[in-house]
């Protein structure tokens, strides 16, 4: 398939785009490659499959409306990935209007490019942030969600809302993905795996937020991808028994609907930090800090409707995926 993927810069992006291309898939890839953070870290994703000849590489801002749609006018895409995104909770507490603009604005382009050329199926990042102030566990897609508690938690949310009306107006497909704190190689330097990682071998403490009780649904990047593209390939279609009465929030009577994808096993954040810990054979000194603005306690991911649907298995444990971060680190930064 001719598949158009955002984002391809970014972590999963670039490993989505690899598995793509290596099973034949034709990719066009969008990505600012903006400096939020390390633009080498960046560049050397994209250079894993920059030169293969399945690939097209487009530097384009989604919020460039005019850039974006003469892109899917060029290229006509069947399907389409969209993973570019203003990211991270903590820094939409300072620049909020990054997430308008990249989550907001640039989603409704992305909408927009699907609905005029036809697009077979749109699927796009959502987050488990969009959960808030829910405490029942593990969340299911089956909850409402509409206490957000971050601007970056309610763009994605609205993300999902926007793609439903695409899906009721014009017949689009949409499948929204909850996406549970992702990690492995190539992450992203602004997660806690990351920056644990760096400061353990620079020597230096790290800062442990909510005491180290907070709980995530670590989930490996290989796990996801698999999840994404099983998802790519299954075009969503209408829930014949969705009712207006009784309304399920993951699914409806349009094209439309929205799955955690996650690896439904929570870690808490100290046995993670152990883990890492013991996988580089060196030991941290902690800075115990109180919950920040905007986090949550806990995460866990009801995963069953996406592996009734489409087959959706995670089988890494965080032991073996931080060891395989780990190695990876060290070669890339030669440490």
């Amino acid at each position: 398939m001719k598949i158009l993927v955002t984002g391809t810069a970014g972590f999963i992006g670039a490993a989505l785009t690899k598995r793509l291309l290596d099973r034949g898939d034709e990719v066009i890839g969008i990505d600012n490659v903006n400096d939020y953070y390390d633009v080498n870290l960046k560049l050397a994703r994209l250079a894993q499959f920059q030169e293969h000849p399945g690939y097209t590489d487009i530097r384009a801002d989604l919020a460039d409306r005019e850039t974006l749609l003469a892109a899917f006018a060029k290229h006509e895409p069947q399907r389409v990935v969209n993973l570019a995104a203003q990211a991270g909770v903590r820094y939409s507490l300072e620049n909020p209007h990054a997430y308008i603009d990249a989550n907001i604005v640039g989603f409704m382009n992305i909408l927009e490019g699907c609905r005029q050329h036809d697009v077979e199926h749109l699927v796009y990042a959502s987050s488990s942030s969009v959960y808030g102030a829910n405490t029942a566990m593990p969340f299911s897609v089956h909850q409402n969600v509409d206490h957000p508690l971050s601007l970056y938690a309610a763009s994605k949310k609205a993300n999902e809302l926007m793609a439903h009306t695409y899906s009721h107006l014009y017949g689009l497909p949409t499948t929204g993905l909850r996406f549970f704190t992702v990690y492995g190689p190539w992450g992203r330097p602004d997660m806690a795996l990351f920056m644990f990682t760096k400061s353990i071998f620079a020597g230096e403490p790290i800062e442990v937020f909510n005491h180290g009780k907070h709980q995530r649904d670590f989930t490996y990047i290989d796990d996801i991808v698999e999840g994404v593209i099983r998802t790519l390939d299954k075009v969503t279609e209408p829930n014949p028994d969705w009712s207006g009465d009784i309304p399920d929030p993951a699914t409806s009577s349009a094209p439309w609907r929205v799955y955690n994808i996650g690896n439904s096993r929570p870690v808490e954040l100290l046995r993670y930090i152990e883990v890492l810990e013991e996988c580089i054979g060196k030991r941290v000194e902690k800075k115990m800090l109180p919950m920040q603005p905007g986090d949550v306690p806990a995460t866990w991911a009801d995963v069953q409707a996406l592996t009734d649907d489409v087959g959706y298995r995670p089988s890494t444990p965080v032991e073996e995926g931080v060891a395989r971060f780990v190695e990876w680190y060290r070669d890339y930064y030669k440490v």
